[in-house]
Parts: structure tokens; C-alpha cells; sequence
């Protein structure tokens, strides 16, 4: 044996080591209700809350998955619009420890930093693993001289149980009320076949399987995922059972929509996608025209990626699909899935359901391939304060605008002697298209360089205004105003003179805006200002 001689055949090692399909996110039937969550959170405006978790045990062992870290998911996911709460990462286990934990653990034992109490923690375990609760098994056969057959099928099902609870980080207590308990059912199953026979001395045998398993680790997602929506909606007392409502939340919600989309035509599908990205901003009428494969075409289908929470492709496969369509299936009344103002070869009218005995079309909801509704902008100031309409001089403030749908936006910032610069577009982050329902932080504090940082000024009042608009206006404005951002404007003084422009460029399609403002007071006269 010469391994020189196989070194051809080895270096096909590289490619066949790789995966053959791409990876997918890990979504689950609860994944919109978590963002159901944020919006809530972000509607009830409700302070950011430090959160921390114990592990969460699994005493049968049967179970090996990182529980812990997908209630950090769901919270993380929860949270992104609204900063609900914010997950303080600290592990006491020596085991557990990483390098991360013990920089930390050295740098508190020195006082060079501290970390703040979180207010809320999460206790729970893997409450029991019923294995085979029910078992069904069936075997039939038959024999002969010279031909023997049989056939097996079984299936059986698990019952996961999982039980958290809430609790008062400051007592150790855990809070009345605040607990969730919810089991899921995980099966398998199979069937198989046999033949055996003989001719003359020599004897043949065929058998041929099909089995299948749900796994526990998505079953594990769905429970932890279920138990945070139920415990933050308790906690902050939000009706959290809209969210919970939802069609998307059956359990065969994606299976009948995969049946739909295996028996359906490609080109059905990029119709239908394609309807979908123009009625949420993301491809207009004209670049809706194009192929599935034009560049615009896969730009859009990346950034609805991206805002989505998916693996980004710029490809229109099953994730794309199931996400851009879930809007339009409902149950219908007779509990079975319907399309909603789509068929499946997008040509034929809605089909119907039966309703009190009569036929009658399916409820359309919103046509695919219109607008979604006027552009909404959001602006908010995100310092943790009480009071976030007065600030002490020289406090860096921290605001955020959303978006209902992909478009343009422009923000300004008035300085308490009227002077006038623009915030965003700016020399570090030169676009000005945003996607639907992404917080756009101002300045973006989550990256290391955010290349600008927004204190309080001078004594008196200041202001932020942010425009939205379907079109980029940026090149039909004043020449002042196509400058660089992040320096005075010549020539304009105070907000109402930059709206006015705005306005004037924007013509008939109109101009969505908001403005926030704030007083600044010098450093010594803040704790008299905030008690008046």
C-alpha cells in the first residue's frame, strides 16, 4: 500500500466534507409571536428590564439540549424593537466559566467594573420525559415453501413536560403567578417490508423501511419559546394571548404550506413572492417586472432575508416562501387552511368555504401586490431615564426610528442656538434606505465606532426630526442640503426650514415626519429641574 497513490482520490476530501444543503434558520410556530411580543412592548413603552436565567435542569436525561441559552434567544427576540430587557450574561459555575467570565470574574474583584443587579431571573426545569405513552405495533406475514413475506408498521408517542417560573432577582422569591407549565407530544414511527424466496438451492431476500422521528430539540424550542411569551406577557401585564392567537401557531401551519409549495408551479411562486415584496416596499411595480434572478430582484429578496431573520440566500427557496406568504392563510371555518386573496395558480378567484350552508368566497385581507398602508414613522428617545424630556448637559443621548415599511429616512438635529445638521445619511453610514420594521439606532450604539456620538448642548432647547419617503428626494433638495451630513447647514436656521424643503421635493407623494425635543439644563440645575 503506496498512499502516494491515493493522493487524487483524497483531494476530493475538501468539497465531500461539505454540507450539500444549505443551513436554514431555526424558526419554530412561535417565531412571530415573539416578534408579536416586541411590538407589544414597544406600543406599552415598557422600560428596559435586566433579566438573568438559572440553568434549567433535565433530571431524566433524555433531553440534551442548551435550554438556557434558548430562553436568552427569546428574550434577545423579544426585545428588539422595544428593549424590553436586556439578558445579564454571568455564570457562577466554575465549570461553565469561559475566558470571558474569568476576565470578569478579575476585573469585579479589582472594582474596575460592575455589573448592575438584574431585577428579574428565570427558574424552571424539564418537568418529565414520558417515553412510549402510547405504543401501537402491527406484524403480519405469511409463509410458503418457497416465498415468505411480511410487513411490520409501529408508532409511538413521547410526552415532554417543562415548567418555568419567574422570580424577584433582590428576595430570591419566586412571583405568584408567574410560572408556566406546558407539555408537548414528540412521536416516531415506521413501516417495513420483507420478501424472502427460494429457487432450486439458491435463495433471494429484499426489505425495504420508511421511518420517521420528530426531534426533541425543536420540541424543546417551541415549549421555552411558549413559557416566555406567557411569562414576560404576565410580568408586564400586555395581552399577550393576541400573540398567541395567531394561524402561524398551528402545529400544521408549515406542513400544509410545504404541500403547497411541492405542488405548485416556480414560476406561481416567484409571482407570488414578488406580489408580496411589493406590497411590504421592498420591490416597486416596475422592478417587480423583473426576473426572479435580476439583480434588483435578488437585492430585495436579501434584504427581506436579513429583516427577517433568515439565512440570507437572495434566492427564492421554502423559508422565503413560507415567510412572504404567511400573512395570507388563515384557518377557515371549517378548521382547515385557506388561502387568503391568492390561489394556487394566482389567477383563479379565492376558494371558497362553506359557511352556515352556503357557498361563499374566502375573506380576502390585503390584496398582494398593494401598498400595506400609509408610511408610518417611530421615533423615540431610548435613554433609560424617567424623564426623557429633560437632560443635563453633556449627557449623550440615544434615540431610535422604525419604519412601517422599506423606504428612505432622513433625520435633523436642531442645536439650542437654531443651527441645523443632518444626522442621518451621514459620512459613516451614507444610505438613507431602511427596511420595514428594523429600529434604526441613532447614534447605532451596539457597534464599536458608531461615528458620531449625540450629547446634550448647550443650556436650553434642542430637537431631532426624522422624514420618511418611499423615494430617495436627497438629489432633488437644495444644494446645501446634499452635503455631507454630521456639520451645520448654511442657510437654513431652525427644523421648519428643512421640512419646508422636504416638502417642496417631495410634491405629491407627501412626507412622513416626527420630531422629538428635549430642554438642556446645566449639570447643577438637573435635580431641580426633574423635581419640578
Amino acid at each position: 500500500m503506496d498512499a502516494r497513490k491515493d493522493t487524487s482520490f483524497q483531494s476530493y476530501a475538501h468539497t465531500a466534507d461539505r454540507p450539500t444543503h444549505r443551513p436554514t434558520r431555526s424558526l419554530s410556530s412561535f417565531s412571530d409571536s415573539l416578534v408579536c411580543m416586541d411590538r407589544l412592548f414597544r406600543d406599552a413603552q415598557i422600560p428596559t428590564t435586566l433579566i438573568t436565567s438559572k440553568q434549567i435542569p433535565d433530571f431524566s436525561g433524555r433531553i440534551p439540549v442548551a435550554t438556557k441559552d434558548m430562553i436568552v434567544t427569546a428574550i434577545s427576540q423579544m426585545s428588539r424593537l422595544s428593549n424590553a430587557f436586556r439578558y445579564v450574561d454571568f455564570e457562577v459555575d466554575i465549570a461553565r466559566q469561559d475566558t470571558v467570565q474569568n476576565l470578569t470574574t478579575l476585573l469585579l474583584n479589582s472594582n474596575q467594573i460592575q455589573l448592575q443587579r438584574p431585577a428579574l431571573y428565570v427558574s424552571g426545569a424539564v418537568a418529565f420525559v414520558d417515553q412510549n405513552v402510547i405504543n401501537n405495533r402491527f406484524d403480519v406475514g405469511t409463509s410458503a415453501s418457497r416465498l415468505e413475506t411480511g410487513y411490520s408498521r409501529d408508532k409511538n408517542a413521547t410526552i415532554i413536560g417543562m415548567e418555568l417560573h419567574l422570580g424577584d432577582f433582590r428576595t430570591r422569591t419566586l412571583i405568584p403567578g408567574l410560572d408556566s407549565a406546558n407539555e408537548v407530544i414528540i412521536g416516531t414511527g415506521g413501516q417495513g417490508l420483507d420478501l424472502a424466496g427460494r429457487i432450486s438451492d439458491y435463495g433471494w431476500q429484499f426489505n425495504v423501511g420508511r421511518n420517521y422521528t420528530q426531534g426533541s430539540g425543536a420540541a424543546m424550542r417551541t415549549l421555552v419559546e411558549l413559557a416566555m411569551i406567557e411569562l414576560a406577557g404576565k410580568w408586564a401585564r400586555v395581552p399577550y394571548w393576541q400573540c398567541l392567537t395567531l394561524d402561524q401557531t398551528h402545529p400544521g401551519f408549515q406542513r400544509q404550506l410545504r404541500d403547497w409549495y411541492d405542488e405548485g408551479d416556480a414560476n406561481v411562486h416567484q409571482a407570488l413572492v414578488k406580489k408580496s415584496l411589493t406590497g411590504s416596499g421592498y420591490l416597486n411595480t416596475q422592478t417587480a417586472q423583473l426576473p426572479i434572478n435580476h439583480p434588483t430582484v435578488r437585492s430585495a429578496l436579501a434584504r427581506y432575508q436579513v429583516d427577517h431573520g433568515m439565512v440570507v440566500t437572495g434566492e427564492l427557496n421554502f423559508a422565503t416562501y413560507e415567510r412572504a406568504l404567511r400573512n395570507y392563510v388563515m384557518l377557515g371555518e371549517n378548521g382547515q387552511f385557506i388561502r387568503v386573496g391568492w390561489s394556487p395558480d394566482s389567477s383563479r378567484p379565492p376558494v371558497p368555504t362553506v359557511f352556515d350552508g352556503q357557498v361563499t368566497a374566502a375573506p380576502v385581507g390585503p390584496a398582494l401586490g398593494t401598498e400595506t398602508g400609509p408610511l408610518e414613522l417611530d421615533l423615540q428617545i431610548e435613554n433609560l431615564a424617567a424623564d426623557k424630556s429633560v437632560f443635563e448637559q453633556g449627557t449623550q443621548i440615544f434615540l431610535s426610528a422604525t419604519v412601517s415599511r422599506n423606504a428612505h429616512l432622513y433625520c435633523y438635529m436642531e442645536q439650542a442656538q437654531g443651527s441645523v445638521m443632518r444626522l442621518l445619511p451621514n459620512p459613516t453610514n451614507s444610505s438613507s434606505q431602511v427596511s420595514a420594521n428594523q429600529a434604526v439606532r441613532i447614534p447605532d450604539w451596539m457597534v464599536p465606532n458608531p461615528g458620531f456620538v449625540l450629547d446634550a448642548g448647550s443650556p436650553g432647547e434642542e430637537s431631532v426630526m426624522c422624514l420618511t419617503t418611499d423615494n430617495d428626494l436627497l438629489a432633488k433638495l437644495p444644494a446645501g442640503l446634499q452635503l455631507p451630513g454630521l456639520r451645520p447647514i448654511a442657510g437654513f436656521v431652525g427644523l421648519q426650514s428643512i421640512r419646508d424643503a422636504y416638502r417642496t421635493a417631495a410634491g405629491d407623494q407627501g412626507v412622513t415626519e416626527q420630531t422629538l425635543k428635549w430642554r438642556v439644563v446645566p449639570r447643577r440645575a438637573a435635580a431641580a429641574a426633574a423635581a419640578r
